[in-house]
Formats: C-alpha cells, structure tokens, sequence
C-alpha cells in the first residue's frame, strides 16, 4: 500500500525517474546532521550484537534533556510504532480524535475494533479545535490530540489543552499528547503539555527524532508518562530490539546537536511566513500553521504538473474532514521553496 503519507520518494522515483525536491515530508531541510552521520558509521561495527532491549543510554540522555526520570520513558522505531504499542496495550472501546488529523491514529484504533468518534476542526474557526471537543469527552477510553495538528499547523491552545487534560484525568481517560512537530514551533516551551506529567496519570506524550534532526529513515521515537505499569506493558506488547543500535547511537548524537537544532528553528521561524505571504500572493487560502509545514488549498490541481517538475507535494484529499483541492507543503530552504512558488505559479496559468 502507497500514498497514506507523504515522503514517498521511491514511489516518485519509480515512475518519474529521477528524485524528487520533496515538499511532502515535513522534516528539516537541513539533512542529517553531520554528527550523527558519524556516530551511524562507527556503530556499524557494533551491528554483530543485539542492540540494548531497554535503550539505556538513549533514555537517559532523553531523561536529561527532558527533566524526567528515566523509568518514564519508552524508546520505540518511530512514534507511529508507539502509538499502535499504546492501542494494543489499552485496547480501548471508544475514542476521540480530531478530523482532519495524522491518520496513525484510526488505523491503529481499528486494529482492536475500537469505536472511533470525531471532533471536527472547521475551516471558518481556522481549525483551531473549539470547547466542545470537553463534551466530546464523556465515554471514551482516549483521546488522541496532535500539538501541533498535522496536517493543519494549528496548535490547540494552551488553555483548552489543560482543560482537556484535566477532564480526561477526571473521567479516566488517557491523553496521548502527539508533539512530534513542537519542537518545530516558534516557542516549544509555551505548547508542551510535558510540565504536566508530574501532577498526574492519565497522561502519555509522544516524541520523534525524525522531524527535527531529519531522521525519517532511521526510524526513532519515543514516548514520556509517569504511569510505569502502563509503559512496561507497552514495552512488553510488541517484538523485542524495536531500536537498533544504530538507532539508539543516532538518538545519542542527536541530542547533542544543539546548535544544528537552533539553525532548523531558525530557518522555519525566517521563511514560513515568507513562504506563507508567497502562496498567497497566487490566490491561495493558506492556512497559518506555527511549524515547519502549511496546509492551503488550490482549486487548480497541483500534485501532476508539480511532479512533471521535480517536486513532490503532499495532497490532503485522503484525510479525514479534507478534499482534493488542498495540499501540505513543508517549510525548506529559501531557494527550495522559491522553486515550489515558481512551479505553482506555473500550473495555476496553466490550469
């Protein structure tokens, strides 16, 4: 099965021939940094042992980093590996997510037979989600709620998401928080829900390497709460060494990479506006996402004459709430994204 996400470059490759400037993978343009290129290659010689079932070194690295105890964090092979351990351990009957949103959720709720509910974000409220999403509550077992959304941008504000916290905690709920793209907004601090792992259960935060650090094909993630019989379940639902060692070594040399951490905040903080001011000044409705991707929609279509040029750009129609007319483009460099503008301006004359 092909198109449930973007980043599809082999699929590009196979029938255009060549590799594609991919706009449709929403992950630093920046490429792998130079110091976990490094750290990959001199573990390559330790491949002839099983890597740590328990990623030791990467979950106190991540303890570190993050300020919490080591036994409240769970390493997996991606966060879409994490949020199916979280189903399968929970196995819940009923569940809220947000439509539009990442389709990982549904497809691993389904996988239990799990009754799937959904609180629509509108269009004309910019799909920032509203109050009611509070009564949409009652009688489920998890809600999933993305910080910030995918495909929208948009962040839930702050003071909604503690009240959506406290409410699940009440009823007994569990939260999966997905903030694999905050690291990518202009204030992570101001957007997290992780101050509010101390204060509770109820609570379950997912991470990922593969935005930020340009990660995808290492495949890395992972997830924090502080109830501990919780993650030792998830832990022991699935196949042992789900992280490599090359995984857990490029997770190491991640972390340390601060000041390449601050380049990719800086560029997404200088072009995205620019990229957003030059979509539309074509004429198209953009969304104003707060990461490192925007969502707009053009009544031309985009994805055909875009890929006869080079690029690939993500189409939304498959997702939950959205059609054909709107499509997610990721922040890069400012020349890369000069290029999509040009090849957009093009199709919309021709369309």
């Amino acid at each position: 099965m092909t198109g449930a996400h973007g980043g599809d470059w082999a699929g590009f490759e196979q029938e255009y021939g060549t590799l594609p400037l991919d706009f449709s993978a929403s992950i630093s343009p920046l490429g792998v940094p130079e110091g976990v290129c490094r750290a990959i290659c001199g573990a390559a010689a330790r491949a002839d042992r099983y890597p740590d079932p328990s990623c030791r070194a990467l979950r106190a690295a991540i303890g570190e980093k993050e300020g919490v105890p080591v036994k409240n964090i769970l390493c997996g092979n991606g966060a879409a590996e994490l949020i199916y351990r979280a189903v399968l351990t929970r196995k819940p009957k009923r569940a809220l997510v947000t439509a539009p949103s990442f389709s990982e959720y549904e497809a691993a709720l389904n996988t239990v037979g799990c009754q799937i509910a959904y609180h629509t974000l509108r269009r004309e409220r910019g799909f920032v989600p509203d109050e009611t999403i509070l009564e949409d509550i009652a009688g489920m077992d998890m809600v999933f709620l993305c910080q910030p959304n995918n495909p929208t941008g948009v962040s839930v504000p702050m003071p909604l998401l503690l009240r959506v916290l406290e409410w699940c905690r009440a009823a007994g709920v569990l939260l999966v928080a997905d903030e694999c793209f905050v690291d990518l907004m202009d204030e992570p601090k101001a957007h997290t829900l992780a101050g509010e792992l101390a204060s509770g259960s109820g609570l379950l935060i997912l991470r990922s390497f593969t935005k930020l650090y340009a990660m995808a094909g290492i495949r890395l993630g992972y997830c924090l709460s502080t109830d501990g019989a919780f993650l030792e379940a998830m832990a022991a639902g699935g196949p042992p060494w789900s992280v490599s060692e090359l995984s857990q070594t490029a997770g190491l040399a991640a972390l340390e990479e601060t000041a390449y951490a601050g380049q990719v905040r800086a560029l997404v903080r200088d072009q995205r506006p620019k990229l957003k001011a030059a979509l539309e000044g074509l004429g198209l409705s953009v969304i104003p996402g707060e990461a490192n991707y925007l969502l707009f929609q053009s009544h031309v279509d985009l994805a055909a004459p875009l890929a006869r040029q080079g690029i690939l750009l993500r189409g939304c129609g498959g997702f939950r709430g959205l059609d054909g007319s709107w499509y997610r483009a990721a922040v890069r460099t400012g020349q890369d994204n000069e290029r999509l503008i040009k090849a957009i301006r093009e199709a919309l004359a021709h369309g």
